[in-house]
């Protein structure tokens, strides 16, 4: 991948939020979890390993195309 990739930011809007990296390729893992507390941010982009995200928990996702609030998982 060449030249500026976009970030995203996740923001837990409550504790234990978690932030999951699946892995690019013809086999789709699990590569990466976070675990957020309510307010704390992590700002990320998708890389040549990365090809999307799993979030659980209730949380504001902010991308350059817009932004989604997570449901929670009660």
């Amino acid at each position: 991948m060449s030249g500026a990739q976009d970030f995203f930011v996740v923001k837990a809007e409550e504790d234990g939020v978690n932030v999951i990296g699946l892995t690019r390729g013809t086999d789709t893992k699990f590569h990466h979890s976070e675990k957020l507390d309510k307010g704390e941010v992590m700002v990320a982009q998708f890389t040549e390993h990365t090809s999307a995200i799993k979030i659980r928990g209730r949380a504001l996702v902010q991308t350059s195309h817009g932004e989604v609030h997570t449901d929670s998982q009660s």
